[in-house]
């Protein structure tokens, strides 16, 4: 069970024993990790974090899962909503494993274009969106077929709306 504990600087949750903490999410995003991974309503311990101080991102937020260890894809995932985000592992309450997550360089089936005429979009066509890393900060991706971009809100926003 996590508990809040309160310090003469403020509040602050445990460490977990075994798990992940996805830190360095944007700042107001830590819902949408959590969303985008599945875990509402799961049987998963978890603690989220927003909107504290950080001095590299100014402000960010904090996701910690108990038990949780991600997959590629889901990793893939976050790095799309969040791209500056960075995953701890941690297994007997060290970490073992520390990692920034990187947007893939060409992500495929996953997003969908946003223009209407493009030939992913065709019905009767059987092309799978594919789209290239443009630009990391901000987050950009360009459709390979049509050349359209689509940038980071519009990720999230097609990413949590499937």
């Amino acid at each position: 069970m996590w508990s809040l504990l309160s310090t003469s600087e403020g509040l602050f949750v445990r460490r977990i024993r075994e798990g992940t903490v996805i830190d360095h999410i944007t700042a107001g995003r830590s819902l949408h990790v959590v969303r985008l991974l599945g875990l509402e309503g799961s049987n998963y311990t978890m603690a989220i974090v927003m909107n504290v101080d950080s001095r590299k991102l100014g402000r960010k937020d904090i996701v910690k899962v108990e038990g949780l260890f991600l997959n590629s894809e889901q990793i893939s995932k976050i790095s799309l909503i969040a791209p500056n985000a960075t995953l701890n592992i941690i297994k007997d309450g060290l970490v073992v494993i520390k990692q920034k997550v990187k947007p893939p360089d060409i992500i495929e089936g996953i997003l969908r274009c946003p223009n209407l005429s493009c030939i992913t979009r065709k019905e009767g066509e059987f092309v799978k969106s594919k789209m290239r890393l443009v630009s990391t900060n901000p987050l950009i991706y360009q459709c390979i077929y049509c050349g359209t971009y689509i940038g980071e809100d519009d990720i999230v926003e097609m990413l949590l709306s499937t």
